[in-house]
C-alpha cells in the first residue's frame, strides 16, 4: 500500500543515489588522472604579468575567459583554452593578504564578449573566419589571483569558494580553473622535459613570476594540477574590444539621464546593425504623445566616433519592455536622419546635443537661447571711475 510520504522518500533516494554516483565518478577520475589539456594564449600570460607587476606587495587577480572543447572519443580529454583575462573595477580590495573582486564590471565585460562571440559564430560558421573546433560558446573559466610569499597552492578559503560556485545550480558550472600567481622567484636555469603544472615568466626586476595551474571538477571536489602549454595569441581567436558603455559607465549614465531629463522614454541594448562585430550599442527614444521613435546607434569606440540617428515610425508589436525585439521591429522600417547643416560631432558633446540639433532643423523646437553679455556706457563709466579711484589711492599711499 502506497503512503503519502512515498514520493518524497523516492526523491530523497534518487538524490542520494546521484550524490554517490558523482563521488564514484570523481574517484575514478582521480585514479585515472583525468584532467583536461590546458592551452594558454600568450596574451593572457602577458596580462597576468602586467597585473602582478603593478601590485607587487598586495594580492590581486582577474577573471579568465575562453573555451572548453570536449573530446567525444572514449579516452579523449577536454581541452581548455584561456584566451584573455579581465581586470576588476576600482572597487577591488587589494591588500598584502587579502583580495576581493570589485563590483559588476567583469560580468558586464564577459557578457559583452559572449554576445559578440555568439554573433561571430552565427555569422561565420562554416567559413575560414571560424575554425570548426572553436565553434563553441565563450565561457567564464575561473579567476587567477596572486598570493603572498611562496603559497603556490590554493588556500582552504579558495577551496570553499570553488565548491560553493560548483554547487550553485544557477551558475551551471561543472569545473573551474584556479591558477595561483607568486612573484620573486629566482630564474630557472636550463629546461626540463617534466610535465609540471606551472609556467615562469621573467619580470623587469630580474626575478620570475610563477603561475601554478589548478583544476577542480564538481565530481572530484579537490584541486588537481594541470599542465599548461603557452601558444602565440595569433594561433587562437581574439576577443572583441570592450564597448564604450562598459569602460565609460559614468558617461552612459549621464547620456541616459540627459535624454530622460528632456522628456524622453529611453531604452538601451546591443544590436548588430552593420553585419559585423563589435556589436553596436543602441538607444531607443520616444517623446510623450509622439507616434515615431528616434534611434541612436553608437560604435564601440564612441564618443571618438560620431553617433548615427534614425527615424522610425511606430509599428505593431513594439513593446519597450523588450528592447531587443522592439529595436528589431523599428530597425526594419528606420531611415537615416541626415546631420543638420553645420553640425559637427566632437567627443565632448552628448546624444542630447545631437537630438536638439536634429529637432531644431526639423522645426520641432526652438534653437537654444544664446546669452550674450551686454555692457552699457554707464557700466563702462562706473568701471572707469573705479579704476581712477584705485589709481589715486595707490598714489596717496606712495
Amino acid at each position: 500500500m502506497r503512503t503519502t510520504d512515498e514520493p518524497e522518500f523516492v526523491r530523497l533516494m534518487q538524490a542520494e543515489f546521484e550524490h554517490v554516483r558523482n563521488r564514484l565518478r570523481g574517484m575514478a577520475m582521480i585514479s585515472r588522472g583525468i584532467v583536461p589539456n590546458l592551452v594558454l594564449s600568450q596574451r593572457a600570460v602577458e596580462r597576468m604579468l602586467s597585473a602582478a607587476s603593478q601590485f607587487m606587495a598586495d594580492e590581486t587577480g582577474e577573471a579568465m575567459v575562453g573555451f572548453v572543447i570536449n573530446d567525444d572519443t572514449p579516452e579523449g580529454l577536454p581541452t581548455i583554452y584561456v584566451l584573455d583575462t579581465i581586470s576588476p573595477d576600482e572597487t577591488a580590495v587589494r591588500r598584502s593578504h587579502t583580495f576581493q573582486q570589485g563590483d559588476a564590471l567583469q560580468d558586464e565585460i564577459i557578457w559583452w564578449l559572449q554576445e559578440n562571440w555568439h554573433f561571430h559564430r552565427e555569422r561565420h560558421r562554416g567559413s575560414e573566419a571560424l575554425e570548426d573546433r572553436f565553434d563553441v560558446p565563450l565561457r567564464y573559466l575561473g579567476d587567477w589571483h596572486k598570493q603572498p610569499g611562496s603559497m603556490i597552492q590554493p588556500s582552504h578559503g579558495d577551496h570553499m569558494t570553488a565548491l560553493s560556485w560548483l554547487d550553485d545550480d544557477d551558475l551551471g558550472m561543472d569545473s573551474l580553473l584556479v591558477p595561483i600567481v607568486t612573484v620573486g622567484h629566482a630564474p630557472i636555469i636550463g629546461e626540463t622535459e617534466l610535465a609540471v603544472n606551472y609556467i615562469t615568466v621573467p619580470m623587469e626586476n630580474g626575478y620570475d613570476m610563477r603561475v601554478d595551474w589548478w583544476y577542480i571538477h564538481r565530481d572530484v571536489r579537490k584541486f588537481q594540477p594541470v599542465h599548461p602549454v603557452v601558444v602565440p595569441a595569433d594561433n587562437l581567436p581574439s576577443m572583441m574590444k570592450y564597448g564604450w558603455h562598459v569602460v565609460l559607465a559614468d558617461r552612459l549614465t549621464d547620456e541616459t539621464f540627459a535624454l530622460a531629463n528632456d522628456g524622453l522614454l529611453v531604452r538601451t541594448l546591443f544590436y548588430e546593425c552593420d553585419g559585423e562585430v563589435p556589436l553596436e550599442f543602441c538607444f531607443i527614444t520616444l517623446r510623450q504623445d509622439s507616434s515615431s521613435f528616434v534611434l541612436f546607434v553608437t560604435q564601440h569606440d564612441y564618443p571618438q566616433r560620431d553617433p548615427q540617428a534614425y527615424h522610425a515610425p511606430s509599428v505593431a508589436g513594439v513593446n519597450l519592455m523588450d528592447p531587443v525585439a522592439s529595436f528589431q521591429l523599428l530597425w526594419e522600417v528606420a531611415t537615416r536622419i541626415e546631420d543638420p547643416p553645420g553640425w559637427q560631432w566632437s567627443s565632448d558633446k552628448q546624444l542630447i546635443d545631437y537630438l536638439i540639433a536634429i529637432e531644431v532643423e526639423m522645426g520641432l523646437r526652438q534653437p537654444p537661447i544664446q546669452i550674450i553679455p551686454v555692457f552699457n556706457h554707464a557700466d563702462e563709466a562706473i568701471g572707469d571711475a573705479d579704476d581712477l579711484q584705485s589709481d589715486s589711492e595707490a598714489q596717496e599711499h606712495d
